[in-house]
């Protein structure tokens, strides 16, 4: 197993110069070995050492993981920092009000003291990663069970990230790469004083709302504006007045030059989640069970919430991140399923693995090592998609519903305690972050709605004993057992709630413990718990090892090509060219946008296409200064970069180093690239940084940022 397993890293190691540069998220530290003369054939002018080094400041210390899902890039030496709009929005609605509207009317600071704080906000940045794949694996052996091999394994990597932090203020994690394969450690530096500098109104940062998400062409602003702040020593602090705007190491000088056809273009940035080297029966599950139950579930929440928010400006308010969250998945997914099918990816998938197995066949040792491994990952998903389905209704109609999830946080802090002023406090502190955005009609009426599609889809075994009372009693009126559980609950009304922590005392410890829609969480908590979780935790284990056999499997048998990793939500770049495509017969889309576009989709009618007067002024008078091309105002532009969930705000960089543009977005066609890429198709979508100036300045009168920028022209 040991030859087999470098063998695998073998293969992975070899560089092959036809690799096409189009496909993959390729770790940094090794971009000197084994891609940097592709891309320099592609058009890069700069140095592997240029992109990554920790002997002197690189592209990697310009860019950092924005709060905890998002890319961030530095574009001045004062801390100033870009990111998608998206990425920033609950900060932005967090600061909002019906007095202070600033998704509409967007925000823009014009000096720092006005710029605004954000608790709660992280950045963090690389210092360094290392290859720790000898010395985690050295600890295992062959006789190990699955589980002594986790724990093993865990138990070297406390000891590394304490060798890694011990006397510095860094903080660090070890990362499985290709399935288990390979380890990777990361060391970062965080900073939790970010303040929000500047963001467009949500006409402009979210144009389009959910009809263009995930849709080319595009005519989105998506853009917000903070700064870092530290410490007089440059060092991350907690907020103070004190504090300092960060110089970093490295920030990024901007192109004014913008783009054409063809040119180099790379994403550096932090991608979530990809599965490209997952066998058929995986695509089966989500194409065919999970995926269309997900969004279904999502149209009912969403049909609930929109007409809410376009009957209540106040409530528009209240949902607006809580909307976007759930349409960004509910779309995706369309995306993805009509993707796979196009490219009959379940049907490609079994034909390699009929190649598989006949390479399989071709020696005894592989046989005894990788023989059973098609028929067990058929068996166990089998089962493994029945309780992945329970897990995901779990999760839409429990777990992420709103009072519910308040329910969770009552449960937490009054749980198995004794009542005390901390208690107290805790409850307060929770309340008023939950009621800040809570609109009870709306939440009753997805309660209803969850409820209902729960009980007509879930069997039997996976039903809370409450449904046997929603039958009984209301004969299965989920509208009619919602009325009763939200008159009788006191965590549906603020009063109501601060009434009943009040009452939370020594004298009165079981104020909460009745309460019916904490009853009705427990219940399906304590129901996941013992039905599903258990079974499910069994499979993920079963399943993490025929992954790791597999993948090494495939990095075995196709010794000769060069394997990316999986994203994972650490540092990668990819790296392509600008490029148009036909999307089906007869239709072509070109490569960028223009402000044209914006006023040819301006509806004032509807709220996501209502453009602003000043916006429609600048564009009547062709006032675009500097930012504009030959008389148009370029807004996006597309590109053939493998990008991922967590790609939202990374840098989109050309030959020279300078920052082109903010990836926000993929092509619906392409969104099944999580899965399995298509380079006729797949595209990532990205703001012209000549837009986003153009905003900040002629739009906005926010042109003192730009003074601290690095515009090359």
């Amino acid at each position: 197993m040991k030859k087999l397993f470098t063998l695998a890293l073998a293969a992975f190691f070899l560089f092959v110069g036809s690799l096409r540069a189009d496909e993959g998220m390729w770790i940094p530290m090794l971009l000197s070995k084994y891609n940097i003369a592709n891309m320099q054939a592609k058009g890069l002018k700069l140095s592997a050492e240029d992109i990554y080094s920790v002997n002197q400041a690189s592209l990697k210390d310009a860019i950092v993981i924005f709060g905890g899902g998002c890319t961030g890039e530095l574009i001045s030496d004062k801390g100033l920092l870009i990111t998608n709009h998206h990425c920033g929005f609950r900060q932005i609605q967090q600061h909002s009000s019906t007095e202070h509207d600033y998704l509409t009317n967007g925000f823009w600071a014009m000096n720092q003291g006005e710029e605004l704080t954000n608790p709660g906000l992280k950045v963090t940045f690389l210092v360094r990663m290392d290859d720790v794949t000898e010395r985690i694996l050295g600890v295992i052996t062959k006789k190990m069970s699955e589980a002594d091999r986790n724990n093993a394994i865990n138990a070297e990597i406390r000891k590394i990230t304490a060798e890694a932090t011990q006397g510095n203020h860094y903080q660090a994690s070890v990362k499985p790469f290709f399935s288990g394969n390979q380890y990777f450690m990361f060391v970062q530096e965080v900073f939790t004083d970010v303040r929000l500098v500047g963001a467009p109104p949500s006409a402009i940062g979210k144009f389009g709302g959910d009809t263009d998400n995930w849709m080319w062409p595009r005519h989105t602003g998506d853009f917000s504006i903070f700064r870092i702040y530290a410490n007089k020593e440059g060092k991350p602090a907690t907020y103070s007045e004190e504090n300092v705007p960060l110089k970093p190491k490295k920030h990024f000088p901007i192109s004014l030059k913008g783009v054409k056809k063809g040119d180099f273009t790379m994403v550096f940035g932090y991608p979530g989640s990809t599965q490209e080297y997952i066998p058929s029966f995986a695509i089966d599950m989500y194409q065919n069970v999970e995926y269309p139950h997900r969004i279904a579930l999502r149209k009912q929440k969403l049909d609930i919430i929109n007409a809410a928010m376009n009957a209540d400006p106040a409530v528009r308010i209240q949902y607006a991140a809580k909307q976007a969250g759930i349409a960004n998945s509910w779309k995706k997914w369309i995306g993805v399923i009509r993707g796979l099918k196009r490219l009959d990816a379940i049907n490609k998938k079994q034909a390699f693995e009929t190649e598989f197995d006949q390479w399989v066949s071709t020696t005894e040792e592989y046989q005894m090592a990788y023989g059973k491994l098609l028929s067990d990952y058929e068996k166990l998903y089998k089962e493994y998609s029945k309780y992945n389905l329970a897990y995901a209704y779990f999760i839409e109609t429990a777990y992420y519903q709103d009072v519910l999830r308040f329910a969770r946080s009552v449960q937490k802090h009054t749980g198995g305690m004794q009542p005390s002023e901390k208690i107290q406090e805790n409850l307060r502190a929770s309340a008023k972050g939950f009621y800040k955005d809570y609109h009870q009609p709306t939440d009753k009426a997805i309660f209803a709605a969850m409820i209902k599609a729960y009980y007509e889809n879930m069997e039997a075994e996976f039903k809370p004993e409450f449904f046997g009372y929603v039958t009984s009693k209301f004969n299965n009126d989920f509208e009619a057992f919602a009325e009763d559980i939200y008159t009788r609950s006191v965590l549906v009304d603020a009063d109501k709630f601060e009434k009943a922590v009040l009452a939370y005392n020594t004298t009165d410890a079981d104020v909460f413990k009745n309460d019916p829609m904490l009853n009705i969480y427990s219940e399906f908590l304590d129901t996941y718990r013992s039905k599903t979780a258990t079974k499910l935790d069994g499979f993920r284990e079963e399943l993490r090892l025929l992954d790791r056999l597999y993948m090494r499997a495939q990095m075995e048998m196709d010794s000769e090509r060069v394997f990316y990793p999986d994203a994972n939500f650490t540092l990668r770049l990819t790296y392509g060219q600008v490029d148009d495509y036909r999307p089906r017969n007869a239709v072509h889309y070109d490569y960028y946008s223009t402000l044209k576009g914006i006023m040819e989709k301006d509806n004032p009618e509807i709220y996501d296409y209502d453009v602003p007067d000043q916006l429609r002024v600048l564009f009547d008078e062709k006032d675009y200064g500097q930012f504009g091309e030959n008389g148009e105002m370029h807004v996006c532009f597309i590109a053939s970069n493998h990008t991922s969930g967590g790609n939202s705000g990374s840098p989109v960089i050309n030959g020279n180093g300078e920052l082109i543009g903010v990836n926000f977005d993929r092509n619906w066609e392409g969104t099944m690239s999580d899965i399995m890429y298509d380079p006729s198709q797949c595209r990532n979508i990205t703001l012209d940084i000549r837009y986003a100036l153009f905003i900040i300045d002629k739009f906005a009168g926010a042109g003192w940022l730009l003074d601290e920028m690095t515009l090359v022209k």
